[in-house]
């Protein structure tokens, strides 16, 4: 699986961006699916994560009530809605695949990733 993400960019404080991420080569319709993200200096961190028909979504606290991941697994693409970002949402973000229909929260379920698109919320 080739997993391409874009949509990130620089927004202000209380501003909103919808990342996108397409994956290529092979079907994903079977698999959970995740954003992570990590910060200049700061381990990477789990954001949100879909179980494979998009009846399970898991979102870490501090994302709750902002971020909203969905997939259609017609077009093998995930998204991430992130409304009322805040300066400490800034880092690259990066979509993932696990090789299990429900992976959770953890990296180390997930086999495939992508390049990352940078996510800059000015205060």
């Amino acid at each position: 699986v080739q997993l391409q993400a874009s949509g990130g960019g620089l927004v202000q404080a209380g501003g909103s961006l919808r990342l996108s991420c397409a994956a290529s080569r092979r079907t994903i319709s079977n698999n959970g699916l995740a954003w992570f993200r990590q910060a200049p200096g700061k381990e990477r961190e789990f954001v949100a994560a879909i179980s494979w028909n998009g009846g399970t979504t898991t979102y870490r606290d501090s994302v709750k009530g902002r971020f909203t991941i969905s997939r259609d697994n017609a077009k093998s693409t995930m998204s991430l809605q992130m409304n009322s970002l805040k300066p400490e949402d800034t880092a690259v973000y990066h979509c993932a695949v696990a090789l299990s229909a429900v992976a959770g929260t953890s990296p180390d379920r997930y086999r495939y990733w992508g390049q990352g698109t940078q996510v800059t919320v000015s205060s």
